[in-house]
């Protein structure tokens, strides 16, 4: 089975229009299956235990038709790197047209991160701003910041703003002031997110298909955690976008944007999901033949991407698949 996988493969670099994540392109490994595309593309320096869920949820794509759609469109946020100056914020604004929130990238300089929400308030006064911490706060610094902030204007929400559970617990005790809080790295971080009880530790849950193991493992998650979520991305290409859209559309409620505008960061991708009036269309798309071409990466890179597959399948990924029995 996995000789079957290895064949299919193809690789290629996409690269970015700013760095994002520390990053300036994109390797994405692409599987094609029965059922269409799947993307892996777990970022370079994850061991292979951590690359376990993004195998399983690129097999997933290629291998199992998605759940029904309940919607056509799904509205995106804007995404706002660590990047400063009235003029660079302006340009990646306008790339989510018709976007009616922001998540800014916030944590590594307090005075930038300011500037930054000062800056998108300025250009548009209504739009809404969400913080994306990627928990690397204190508690005291969380307290800090946020109270600061909201003196200044409405936050709608603030993702993974300290690293733990009990961290988490402790700003909700500190906080003087009304603030939503989701999980992200919380969850997909943890060695098993079922066993996961976050009542009064956050109040909603940011989903990522491919670090979560695939659409069926992440709409598990939705009925475990019963509680509201959002579904973003993990700067993947328009491959691994298509896989969030199809989850966005299969979940019963969808009180926020998602975070599946991340391919305007791109400066080439694998096939265009143009955003219309704030929100992308969930359809079935093929990687355009050109851009795999264009971007495939070299032989040794090639050669580097299939053992970092085996390793991964090895490391637990074969023992997924066969109890969801996708390839048998």
């Amino acid at each position: 089975m996995l000789d079957s996988i290895l064949e299919s493969i193809q690789v290629v670099e996409l690269p970015t229009k700013t760095t994002f994540r520390s990053v300036q392109s994109r390797e994405v490994l692409l599987i094609e299956g029965p059922a269409g595309w799947g993307e892996f593309s777990p970022f370079l320096e994850y061991e292979p235990r951590e690359c376990v869920p993004w195998l399983v949820s690129a097999i997933e794509s290629a291998y199992v038709v998605p759940p029904a759609p309940l919607r056509e469109w799904i509205p995106i946020n804007a995404t706002m790197p660590a990047v400063n100056g009235e003029e660079n914020i302006a340009e990646i604004l306008s790339w989510f047209p018709g976007a009616t929130s922001v998540k800014v990238k916030v944590g590594l300089d307090k005075g930038e991160d300011l500037a930054r929400i000062q800056i998108i308030r300025k250009l548009i006064p209504d739009i809404k701003i969400r913080l994306d911490v990627n928990g690397i706060w204190s508690v005291d610094d969380a307290v800090d910041f946020l109270q600061e902030i909201s003196a200044s204007g409405e936050i709608e929400y603030v993702e993974q703003p300290c690293a733990t559970e009990a961290e988490l617990r402790e700003l909700k005790r500190k906080l003087s002031i009304p603030m939503l809080i989701a999980g992200d790295e919380i969850i997909r971080k943890s060695a098993n997110p079922m066993q996961l009880q976050l009542d009064g530790v956050v109040d909603f849950v940011a989903l990522k298909v491919a670090p979560l193991g695939g659409i069926k493992r992440s709409l598990e998650l939705a009925k475990h955690f019963n509680m509201p979520l959002v579904v973003s991305s993990a700067l993947d290409s328009a491959v691994g976008i298509s896989h969030g859209l199809r989850l966005a559309s299969a979940v019963s409620q969808l009180p926020f944007a998602c975070g599946l505008g991340t391919g305007a960061l791109l400066a080439k991708d694998l096939y265009e999901l143009p955003i219309v009036n704030g929100a992308i269309q969930v359809r079935t798309m093929t990687p355009n033949p050109q851009i795999l071409t264009q971007c495939a990466v070299s032989h040794e890179r090639m050669d580097w991407w299939r053992e970092r597959v085996r390793q991964t399948w090895h490391t637990g990924a074969d023992k997924w698949i066969a109890r969801e029995g996708w390839l048998s």
